[in-house]
């Protein structure tokens, strides 16, 4: 074994001070399993061999056999059709692990195994093996951009030729065809130069083609693709297609109207992530979320080495930062702490910019998502990289600023002149939405910066005027101007610059490259900022909360608070620096005391105990601090948590402080506070306690259940059966917290649902994930909710998509007795022979109450045939009312199920009952020619004569009388009552003119 092992071919490249890793290991072991299995084997008993051994180890199998192909190309035919024959799951196995295979270990291929990774998938491709697209789009990963080395180009072609070769396979994936569209418009680029001019030139009539034929597929690209384009616009095969795009857009599609629609689509980001391999993706998302602000150099300068060195690699910087900007999107917490920020990435990535044509296309890359920017339809996210690196680099790197401002007005009239209105439209929006979520408090310092040069500042305030004065003498942040063009007055003793100076403004102090400082240090430096938007008296107060960051510093400031009073905005902008810079709210399942008042300390909590201990309504203050909460709200979003978390602290306080059983119980939740915050920032409750559970499921679950007791009972008209509130409160338990839901309800402390509409609630959770739906089903099990309430669904359950929710209604059903409107809508269910769900239900209330569901069954199938009059037939092409009882087809359809289960059971009983043979003979008589053939075993079970006597005794007493609805009134509905009698047959025509 040993000796074997030693001899087995290598997957990868190792170096010497390399050690195996537990991949390749497994992969060897695999290997020498299977070759123990075919050694000295005649070709009969190999195939006996694997057989059998696949039965018992099919993975380790699989795996030797793919290890073999991929490194021994004289055994590989052979091989893949030893494969083809013992495989026994469709090839779901190697797949998996082929492209798994492919995005951990591609670069350590040996030259070897990638040749045979590609004679494979030909193969497969050429076997039509389901699934092998997801493993040609994980390999055109390592189809890279910016590299024209022989290994990246050998892949390239060969993918290219594995596609041309295989177009009709290639036409039946539409996401692939994007793909590949995607990724050679983007390679076409690279290939301008002189020995790459035939595989352009092939690449230019495969994509044209691809194009042109699946052009609609192509549309969901999105916005990115018109980018691509531009950038090979020149090619004519390009230029032509150009031409139709603007002007013969239905040539193309009968879909597309105009180059516009392309460019309102954000692009997925699964292609954005394309374009760069998967070893280039982890260390950016390791910079990105693992490194430290000030101890980023080192890995930044081995990134480069590694991949930015060549001159071609200057089109990859376009690529990364179109990841960075709409793939990586960090957390609230991430953005809080001292992380890399993603606009240091990027910055650092434009001043490694040296080509001039790699720098515009890079900064087209970051304001992209800009120009058709819809606040409705895009993310935030997309748009604030781009101005945050403006605003940090006008400290240490102020050419970065003034060249991407530049751009930035030069892009609105230049993009196409046609659409400049709608560039300048989505360009203001942008703006707008920063200023909105507060992700910078005022953009005028940054429009109107002393740093930038005189021209670069008249065009950018003719540009965005809007922004740079609001016309009633304030800049956008709401702080009254002294002038018309200057920047907001600081201070008394700190100098005012304007346009009017030619000589260059005085230095307040030295400026330093903020690269090698922490990310707190760099916050720091906006302190200045942030304290002289304050009147003058308050500064002091401002500096020491910003210095201490506690809650005594910030009820000094508060308290200081008075004429002249300063603005919400400025107030808010304080707080907020002081909560990004704060560590999120935390608490253990059972917090101390001690834990919590931890948390008071910090400065938000100081504005709710003044709200709390202040409730005047006329209170200046009061309504600044409503004001403030507004303002923070927008830009944060946790404010309303915060506020709940406060009052449920306060409540628990006094409750524990209370000796007194009697006063205990008397102690309130102050829920008026809530209500008087959602009033005051014109929010609706429900609304406003699902965004704020939603900020606190990122935060916290715990402090989420701590919460959910005293919001459910203080507000249960705006909460219960709030189906956003509930799902993200399922969505966030575990186990134990799930366990402590269910204990508080059955202890009555709990009530999180009402009968009332609970349908449209579970209707929708439908869709949840399986976790979430168990934890939704045990909490509605907990509050002992009815079948009743749950039937309206039970017709609509898909047995294939919906299996949680079936589940928890069949064990509720197992509890019930059957009755008529549960059969009803049971029988409602669409018949499917996978489907047992009415299967298993009815035979289990069969082993009690057989007699009683003979009985219903009956009546069902008896009621189903009311008469057989021609003006019945012209009405069944009326809407069926969703309460309608099940047709005929329906009932015979799940009573042929329960025969074919009573026939494997060895017993008939239940339709050798007296009222189940009248009814099956009424059923016979009245069934059309079609449905007497369908189910011509049922009908067969109909004795023509008396039944026999050796039936049991029960049954013959239970239903020796004849069949009347009378028995039944109770649970039958007043429709099918009238079905059966006779007498009222034509009253019966207009009142269920639809049930059949």
């Amino acid at each position: 074994m040993e000796q074997a092992k030693s001899n087995s071919p290598r997957l990868f490249v190792c170096t010497a001070i390399e050690n195996k890793d537990e991949l390749e290991e497994r992969y060897e072991r695999a290997y020498t399993f299977f070759q123990s299995l075919v050694a000295d084997c005649s070709e009969k008993e190999a195939h006996d061999a694997l057989n059998n051994a696949v039965c018992k180890n099919h993975e380790d199998v699989s795996l030797g056999m793919l290890m073999s192909i991929l490194t021994e190309p004289h055994n590989a035919t052979k091989c893949y059709r030893d494969l083809t024959l013992v495989t026994r799951d469709g090839w779901t196995c190697v797949l998996n692990n082929l492209s798994n295979l492919i995005l951990e270990r591609y670069l350590k291929f040996h030259d070897i195994t990638r040749n045979q990774l590609l004679w494979l998938i030909k193969e497969m491709i050429r076997n039509a093996v389901m699934g092998v697209d997801s493993v040609c789009w994980n390999l055109m990963r390592y189809a890279s951009g910016g590299d024209v080395t022989p290994k990246n180009i050998f892949l390239v072609e060969s993918l290219l030729d594995i596609y041309i070769e295989n177009r009709a396979w290639l036409d039946k994936f539409p996401v692939l065809v994007c793909m590949v569209v995607y990724t050679y418009l983007r390679l076409i680029e690279d290939h301008n130069i002189p020995h790459l001019q035939a595989l352009r030139q092939k690449e230019v009539v495969f994509v044209i083609a691809l194009i042109r034929e699946h052009f609609t597929e192509v549309l969901t690209l999105g916005r990115d693709l018109v980018r691509l384009l531009q950038n090979v616009a020149r090619i004519p095969e390009f230029n032509q297609l150009w031409q139709d795009i603007l002007s013969n857009p239905k040539s193309l599609s009968p879909t597309f109207t105009s180059v516009m629609q392309l460019l309102q689509t954000r692009t997925s980001r699964r292609y954005l992530q394309s374009r760069l391999t998967p070893d280039m993706e982890r260390k950016l998302v390791f910079l990105t979320s693992q490194v430290r602000f000030g101890h980023h150099k080192k890995y930044q300068e081995w990134f480069q080495r590694q991949y930015l060195a060549t001159p071609e690699s200057q089109t990859l910087r376009s690529d990364m930062i179109r990841f960075i900007v709409g793939v990586i999107h960090p957390t609230n917490e991430l953005l809080c702490s001292d992380i890399i920020p993603r606009w240091a990435v990027i910055g650092w990535l434009l001043t490694t910019c040296t080509s001039n044509v790699a720098a515009s296309n890079a900064k087209l890359a970051l304001f992209y998502d800009w120009l058709f920017y819809e606040p409705d339809k895009d993310n935030i996210m997309n748009i604030e990289p781009a101005i945050l690196v403006m605003h940090h680099s006008m400290r240490s790197h102020p050419a970065v600023t003034a060249t991407l401002l530049d751009f930035l007005c030069r892009i609105i009239p230049n993009f196409y002149p046609q659409y400049v209105d709608k560039v300048r439209q989505g360009i203001f929006n942008s703006l707008q939405q920063i200023i909105e979520k507060r992700v910078l408090p005022n953009l005028q310092p940054l429009f109107d910066s002393p740093k930038l040069d005189r021209e670069l500042r008249t065009t950018v305030r003719e540009t965005f005027k809007e922004f740079c004065s609001n016309g009633n003498g304030e800049g956008v942040s709401g702080i009254k101007e002294d002038g018309h063009d200057e920047l907001p007055r600081v201070g008394p003793d700190e100098p005012v610059f304007s346009d009017d100076e030619d000589d260059p403004p005085p230095i307040i102090a030295e400026d330093t490259d903020d690269d090698d400082l922490p990310l707190s240090e760099v916050r720091a430096r906006e302190r200045p900022e942030l304290a002289a938007a304050l009147p003058l008296l308050l500064r002091p107060y401002a500096e020491t909360l910003l210095d201490e960051r506690n809650l005594t510093a910030a009820n000094s400031l508060l308290n200081a608070c008075s004429s002249p009073m300063p603005t919400p905005v400025a107030l808010a902008d304080l707080f907020a620096a002081m909560l990004q810079d704060a560590p999120p709210l935390r608490i253990s399942l059972n917090p101390t005391q001690e834990e919590l008042d931890a948390i008071l300390n910090l400065p938000i909590f100081c504005m709710f105990n003044y709200l709390n201990t202040h409730k005047e309504s006329g209170d200046s203050k009061r309504k600044l601090i409503f004001e403030t909460l507004k303002e923070l709200q927008n830009s944060l979003q946790s404010v309303g948590y915060c506020l709940l978390f406060f009052l449920k602290v306060c409540y628990e306080k006094e409750r524990k402080s209370e000796k007194d059983p009697g006063k205990k119980r008397n102690v309130k939740f102050k829920s008026d506070l809530y209500r008087e915050y959602c009033s005051a920032l014109e929010l609706k409750i429900a609304e406003s306690l699902a965004n704020d559970f939603e900020k606190c499921q990122e935060c916290d679950s715990n402090i989420l259940v701590w919460l959910i007791p005293d919001v459910y009972r203080e507000f249960k008209d705006q909460v219960q059966n709030h189906i956003r509130l509930l799902h993200v409160i399922v969505s966030t338990l575990d186990a134990r917290q799930l366990q402590l839901l269910v204990c508080l309800t059955l202890q009555g402390n709990l009530m999180m649902f009402k009968s009332d509409d609970i349908t449209t609630m579970l209707s929708t959770s439908l869709g949840w994930e399986t976790f979430e739906q168990y934890c939704l089903w045990q909490l509605l099990t907990a509050h002992e909710i009815s079948v009743e309430d749950v039937l309206p669904i039970i017709p609509k359950l898909s047995y294939k998509d919906h299996a949680e929710a079936l589940t928890s209604v069949l064990l509720m059903l197992k509890q019930e007795r059957p009755t008529a409107d549960v059969l009803r809508q049971l029988f409602c269910r669409t018949v499917d022979d996978e489907d047992t769900f009415v299967l298993s239900t009815v035979m289990y209330w069969c082993q009690d109450y057989e007699d009683k569901v003979a009985d219903l069954l009956a009546v069902l199938l008896s009621t189903r045939y009311p008469g057989t009059s021609p003006n019945k037939r012209k009405r069944s092409s009326k809407s069926i009312p969703s309460n309608a009882p099940p047709s005929a087809e329906q009932v015979l359809g799940h009573l042929e199920q329960i025969r074919i289960c009573c026939v494997d059971q060895d017993d008939m009983s239940i339709f050798n009952m007296e009222c189940m043979q009248k009814a099956l003979q009424q059923s016979q008589s009245n069934s059309s020619d079609s449905l007497k053939r369908q189910y011509s075993e049922l009908f067969s079970l109909a004795w023509e004569d008396e039944l026999p006597i050796s039936r049991r005794a029960r049954k013959l007493v239970s239903n020796s009388l004849p069949i009347s609805p009378n028995l039944h009134s109770s649970n039958d509905d007043s429709e099918e009552e009238e079905i059966v009698k006779p007498k009222q047959a034509k009253r019966r025509k207009k009142a269920i003119s639809d049930s059949d």
